[in-house]
């Protein structure tokens, strides 16, 4: 659902189109089918590919309706807390579903971002880094998809799923200097990417008459003009032509109905599901935007019908990765561009707060049952284990088992992959 009494900055925006387009253009490394068709070998190979979930509440979900409440004080609202599957951690009354998957996650409460405007607090969540007129950085999406061997997969590395009227961090840019090659794909409303699947006017027989063809030309040239484009260009097609055969994934009324139902037949519990369906066939990265969280007023109803979406939807989510053995080797993410202020205002809303506030991890590398940081009675104030948004990547890539201290060099001058002055918050790692 879309939240009508947001502060309404504005969204990037997205076309629909280029899909297909964005994947020829950069994707490279062919995946061979085969490998797949035996059941043995394909789950070892789905158990060994690491991949990440982010779930991105936007707009800013309330840290003291999920998971740092404050019940009794001046700024804690109506709800309670409830003990969870750990004891001694409590969350909001709002995810009792969620609760019970506790011993699974991980909680970083002691979060200082220092930026309450939402497009630089959604750039500093999705790079670690605050904005910087000499560098571009690359989203977490496009790094994980070049670092965890996207190439061998037939899906694009980075997939966004957001709600039809609005695409959230969405855009073209957000690979940077990794080139488009690990651009992000968006699927608006999670539908399939247009000129997915052979028009009907187009015979099997024919389109394969065609392909030879454009192979043949492509060798012919490639003997005397062979370059490092040419051979991207070349394999691009061999990705392309994996990834339309993979195109059944995104029709989630294969799933079975009560699955379906327990996930939600709301937009949030499709994505979910789609997004499943997309990490157990080979996506690198796919993030889902649940939205809109900028509650300025009215702050308490809309958490009680939003989470109500994403508690269930989410605590389904996670027994279903379990279930299918792919929780150990997923890193999940839950997260906003920030909090939501203790005060509460005179339309009993919250507003933009990210001096100490809360994210949500688990799945791979993550040390379910654990709580990194803590802010005072009220939750105005970080008090024990401040960190901020570099401390959660150099955590993520060392959770995925890459080096969080590894540079990239995309001229002379060299990036490092998390910012150098943070480090990984241990105590949530295992």
């Amino acid at each position: 659902m879309l939240c009508d009494y947001a502060c309404h900055s504005s969204d990037h925006t997205v076309s629909r189109r280029g899909f297909l387009g964005r994947l020829l253009a950069g994707a490279t490394g062919a995946f061979g089918l085969g490998s797949w068709a035996s059941p043995a070998l394909g789950k070892h190979l789905l158990s060994s590919h690491k991949r990440v979930m982010m779930i991105y509440l936007h707009g800013g979900v309330s840290q003291l309706e999920t998971w740092d409440p404050k019940p009794g004080t001046d700024t804690g609202g109506p709800f309670r807390a409830i003990p969870t599957s750990v004891p001694g951690i409590h969350i909001c009354e709002l995810l009792p579903h969620t609760a019970k998957h506790m011993h699974r996650l991980a909680i970083v409460r002691g979060l200082n971002t220092a930026e309450d405007d939402h497009g630089k607090g959604d750039y500093i969540m999705h790079t670690g880094r605050r904005q910087d007129p000499a560098v571009q950085y690359p989203h977490l999406g496009a790094v994980c998809a070049k670092l965890l061997n996207a190439d061998a997969q037939p899906l694009p590395g980075y997939i966004q799923i957001f709600p039809g009227g609005g695409s959230g961090s969405f855009s073209k840019q957000d690979s940077a200097f990794l080139g488009p090659k690990y651009a992000s794909v968006g699927l608006p409303n999670g539908a399939p990417p247009i000129n997915l699947f052979r028009p009907g006017s187009l015979t099997h027989e024919a389109d394969r008459q065609r392909e030879e063809l454009r192979q043949k030309l492509s060798q012919r040239f490639a003997r005397s003009r062979r370059t490092a484009q040419t051979e991207a260009y070349l394999q691009s097609f061999d990705q392309a032509a994996q990834f339309v055969q993979k195109g059944y994934v995104f029709d989630i009324d294969r799933e079975d109905p009560k699955l379906a139902d327990q996930y939600g037949r709301h937009d949030f519990g499709r994505h979910m599901l789609l997004a499943r369906r997309l990490l157990e066939n080979g996506a690198t990265f796919v993030k889902v935007m649940h939205a809109n969280y900028d509650t300025h007023h009215e702050n308490f109803d809309f958490h009680i019908e939003q989470l109500g979406e994403f508690d269930r939807t989410f605590a389904t989510f996670i027994e279903d990765l379990c279930e299918r053995g792919l929780w150990d080797s997923t890193l999940v993410i839950v997260m906003s561009e920030f909090g939501r202020t203790p005060r509460i205002n005179h339309l009993y809303g919250r507003d933009h707060w990210s001096k100490a506030w809360s994210v949500a991890l688990g799945g791979c590398g993550i040390r379910g049952g654990s709580v990194a940081g803590k802010t005072n009675a009220n939750g105005t104030a970080v008090v024990e284990g401040e960190v901020n948004a570099g401390h959660l990547f150099h955590t993520y890539y060392q959770a995925l088992g890459l080096d969080s201290k590894k540079q990239f060099y995309p001229g002379t001058r060299p990036v490092p992959l998390a910012d150098p002055a943070t480090q990984p918050i241990r105590e949530i790692l295992l």
